[in-house]
């Protein structure tokens, strides 16, 4: 009996040494700790400027297609409700905002219904260059008292041109209507 109960003990004793070498293999050192958040401030301030140059560009993509939406929008309002419509950018201190509006009654203007008003965020350099600020459409689609030497609005980003990359948009309206969109760096 003594024998059983060496034996049972002795296992008894190896089972507790394997759970305590089992249960230190489990956690992690602070030194694995540590390593592996160096590894990962290291990535992170290798992408950073790639992730900063990502959000950058599509925020003035954004803000240059919701004006190019704006403007397709007020072309095909006015085809289709037989109605001049123009949009108008307005500066508002240091910043820009944008509504369409429809002639009711001659030189009476309105904002279409459901259409609020828009605002071009203010960190972009904006140059508007229409003739009073306002692209207006004829009921056949048409831009009506079109200049050739003022037909584009520029959307440009500081940020982008610190990194080299692409930071001007330009819309362009034709005197037929047609909207180009134009992707360039700046000077």
């Amino acid at each position: 009996m003594k024998n059983i109960s060496r034996i049972s003990q002795h296992r008894h004793e190896k089972a507790k040494t394997r759970d305590k070498s089992a249960s230190a293999r489990n956690g992690f050192t602070l030194v694995e700790i540590l390593t592996a958040v160096a590894i990962i401030g290291i990535m992170a301030l290798i992408f950073y400027p790639n992730i900063i140059n990502t959000l950058e560009t599509r925020k003035i993509e954004g803000s240059a297609r919701e004006i190019l939406t704006t403007l397709q929008r007020a072309k095909f309002q006015a085809v289709r409700t037989k109605l001049n419509h123009r949009v108008r950018f307005e500066a508002v201190g240091e910043s820009w905002f944008y509504v369409i509006e429809q002639e009711d009654n001659p030189a009476d203007w309105n904002i279409i219904r459901g259409f609020l008003r828009k605002s071009i965020p203010s960190e972009f350099q904006i140059d508007v260059d229409f003739p009073n600020g306002i692209v207006e459409f004829s009921p056949l689609g048409l831009v009506a008292d079109y200049s050739s030497t003022q037909n584009s609005i520029t959307l440009q980003s500081l940020k982008l041109t610190t990194y080299n990359k692409p930071d001007q948009r330009v819309i362009k309206v034709l005197a037929g209507g047609s909207i180009q969109y134009i992707v360039a760096e700046g000077e």
